[in-house]
């Protein structure tokens, strides 16, 4: 394929042009360039690409492109998450600037009454969550017989978390002739026979290789004492690069306990996981976004959807079970082009978990030994471009005086 070097040479209207001009794109991302044209044609199209290569854009842009303004619901995005949903509306919210094209995003946890009237003004792009579109579908409050295009994204998310009934429940209701687009990270068998049976004659597009991470992200693996993770992070926030962290935990107990402790060590703070309302949800982001609080603490709700520029260190306090997971979690840094660290805290019975990261990535990823914190009390190793961390003893007492090593543990590492 050749090479474009802007979106007009794409096929994008003016309009288009500007609304990413405007967002400061110079250029058209892979999956974007690889994508759009066959969208433009109106191909259904399946594409593979990780978090951050700009697949929303790949998708929305030239879909808006065939919108009919007033023309009622056309569009239809399926997002795993709230999260996602509310992003994809936003991104869309830019994209339709300067025209009288209306966007909603539609999820549980909030009130109907919003959600209602947009479905019965008849906006032309929503992004919902699965369950509580099949909700409204089912109360006779949407009706789904106009839409002209659907798109699955981050479909292997969505097959995770069980929504494959209410996604093939939407689907016995939207037309036979459409436009439908999946993108999805990765392709197992199951998203795989989904895309087959969803989509028609489909390009298949496919921006980064499965498994492949971002290339202005640098990643460290720091090998720690259970007991010894909220002192670590502590020493390291202490440095003057750490100015935006995301901080993946496993479990929900997890996140609020480590929220406690950061800020009774004198950092700013917010948590987020599903246990939490929306609006607190959205309120911990919005918070974090603006530079409010310094350090987000979340589970993977928000691996996949969260898009903040300006992330400088994702931090995996608890390493993922799944590499896929790892993949998308340190995909929040270095986004669009830009840099950004990963860290990884790995104890010594977590080492089979760090082996499969690796055999995914094929690559072995950097060890980083300090004395102070490492499990098996092992000599440091070369220093990185940044800064190692203090190792101070002090940082971690003063937190963590009212708790045992073990109750910490118990605390951080399970429900």
């Amino acid at each position: 394929m050749q090479e474009m070097k802007s979106f007009g040479e794409l096929g994008l209207s003016p309009e288009r042009v500007a609304a990413v001009e405007a967002l400061g794109w110079e250029e058209p991302t892979p999956i974007q360039q690889r994508a759009i044209p066959a969208v433009l044609q109106g191909k259904d199209v399946v594409g593979i690409a990780q978090t951050g290569t700009g697949k929303t854009g790949a998708f929305l842009l030239p879909t808006i492109e065939r919108l009919k303004a007033g023309g009622g619901l056309q569009v239809l995005v399926l997002c795993p998450t709230r999260e996602l949903a509310q992003q994809v509306s936003e991104d869309a919210e830019t994209f339709v600037k300067g025209s009288t094209i209306r966007v909603a995003a539609i999820y549980g946890g909030v009130g109907y009454g919003p959600q209602n009237d947009a479905l019965a003004q008849g906006f032309e792009i929503i992004a919902a969550t699965p369950g509580r579109m099949i909700d409204h579908v089912e109360r006779g409050n949407a009706k789904l017989g106009n839409v002209s295009a659907l798109i699955l994204d981050e479909a292997d998310r969505m097959l995770d978390m069980g929504f494959r009934p209410q996604i093939e429940e939407i689907l016995r209701r939207m037309p036979r002739e459409r436009q439908t687009m999946l993108f999805s990270a990765t392709m197992p068998h199951g998203v795989h026979a989904l895309a087959l049976q969803v989509t028609r004659d489909a390009e298949w597009v496919e921006a980064t290789p499965e498994g492949s991470t971002a290339v202005g992200i640098t990643e460290r693996i720091y090998s720690v004492k259970p007991d010894k993770k909220t002192p670590l992070l502590l020493s390291l926030l202490e440095e003057p690069e750490w100015n935006q962290v995301l901080v993946f935990v496993r479990t929900k107990a997890g996140a609020d306990a480590l929220q406690v402790l950061l800020e009774r060590g004198g950092i700013s703070t917010d948590a987020m996981h599903s246990n939490r309302q929306m609006a607190h949800r959205q309120r911990a982001l919005d918070r974090f976004t603006t530079g409010e609080v310094r350090v987000l603490v979340a589970t993977d709700v928000a691996q996949r959807g969260l898009d903040v520029e300006g992330i400088s260190h994702v931090v995996n306090y608890d390493i993922p079970l799944d590499p896929e997971d790892y993949v998308h979690r340190i995909g929040r840094t270095g986004r669009a082009g830009a840099v950004g660290t990963a860290v990884t805290f790995v104890t010594g019975t977590e080492l089979g978990h760090l082996r499969s990261i690796e055999h995914r990535l094929g690559r072995r990823l950097e060890r980083i030994h300090l004395r102070e914190f490492d499990y098996a009390g092992m000599p440091q190793e070369k220093a990185p471009v940044e800064k190692h961390a203090r190792t101070d003893r002090r940082v971690g007492s003063r937190l963590t005086e009212e708790l045992t090593p073990e109750q910490l543990a118990r605390i951080l590492g399970h429900e």
